[in-house]
């Protein structure tokens, strides 16, 4: 679901590729940028420590629909954020011939933590109001400082940490749970606690194993699965874009995935529009909120196969006592 606003917007086409970048003057190799996935691989084997990274764009904005317009003193925007430091820097762009706009904007590695979103932003003056959001690229790059590769779709990450004396700080307080799971991010992090539960590092990367073992680390991972799923789902509803008539807008990424695979579970029969403005009306305003988390537990479950899986548990314990 798209915004409207209340002004004319632009109908034609924005664009913004990164056509260079250096990290901390020195060029980085363009095989770590990816046009078709629209992505910045800013991780460098033997590079581990470093300070800034400057992306030299291109931006093509519709150039005879804009002269054409009601669109005065248009500007383009760049802007590179992070929802989990809630870093935000914007540089504005200088046009050139024929639609172009061109310039830089630097990310600062004290900013960020894990992956940054670049935008492009069109704005102008419109009917004497300036500062109109009056177009925007259709598809953000993402900036990743962890990766080498530049690839798109990261579903969720599984990191092995000890929770008790490892790196994380803020992991200490949970130093007795198995697992936790982040989800402030534009990747969700499922971080299992290597000091909780003695073996069961080992036993969640083994692949073989007795029937008893088997059975322990498949309901271990539908669990872990639960979870993520839920607080994923929890994320994404509590963190809606509005539009000017406080509309809520489908959100981009992981979040919106999560929303189309459990919102038919979660509110049955309804419309993905309609369930989407249903969830934020109960979160927002307090009412019959608490009654939908019997349908986001389901919807969760669902996904983590839970039910499939205790079934497989039950006939394997079955099958063990009447063996012996």
């Amino acid at each position: 679901m798209k915004p409207v606003f209340p002004y004319p917007t632009l109908l034609g086409d924005v664009e913004c590729d990164v056509v260079a970048v250096r990290v901390d003057g020195k060029p980085l190799p363009y095989t770590n940028v990816s046009v078709a996935e629209r992505v910045v691989a800013l991780h460098q084997s033997g590079r581990a420590r470093w300070d800034e990274a400057v992306l030299e764009l291109r931006a093509t904005v519709p150039a005879k629909e804009l002269a054409g317009g009601p669109w005065q003193d248009v500007t383009c925007l760049a802007t590179l954020t992070e929802k989990a430091t809630n870093a935000r820097t914007t540089a504005r762009l200088t046009p050139a011939a024929d639609g172009e706009h061109t310039g830089s904007i630097t990310l600062s590695r004290a900013l960020h933590l894990r992956r940054a979103t670049l935008s492009l932003l069109v704005v102008a003056s419109v009917h004497g109001v300036p500062g109109r959001l009056v177009g925007a690229i259709e598809q953000d790059w993402y900036i990743d400082l962890e990766e080498a590769t530049p690839v798109r779709q990261r579903e969720i990450e599984i990191m092995e940490i000890d929770f008790r004396e490892g790196p994380y700080e803020w992991l200490r307080p949970y130093k007795e749970s198995p697992w936790i799971v982040e989800t402030s991010g534009d990747v969700p992090i499922v971080y299992l606690n290597t000091s909780a539960v003695e073996g069961l590092m080992e036993l969640l990367g083994s692949r073989g194993g007795n029937p008893t073992e088997k059975v322990v680390r498949e309901m271990t991972a539908s669990q872990i699965a639960q979870d993520a799923w839920t607080a994923m789902f929890h994320t994404a509803v509590s963190d809606l874009d509005t539009d000017e008539d406080g509309t809520p807008v489908m959100p981009t990424g992981w979040r919106e995935s999560v929303l189309r695979q459990m919102l038919p579970d979660v509110l049955p029969g309804r419309q993905l529009t309609d369930a989407l403005f249903e969830i934020s009306e109960r979160r927002t305003k307090g009412f019959g909120w608490s009654e939908l988390q019997t349908g986001i537990q389901y919807a969760a479950g669902r996904r983590a196969q839970i039910s499939k899986k205790l079934t497989t548990a039950v006939r394997s314990v079955d099958r063990a006592e009447r063996t012996d």
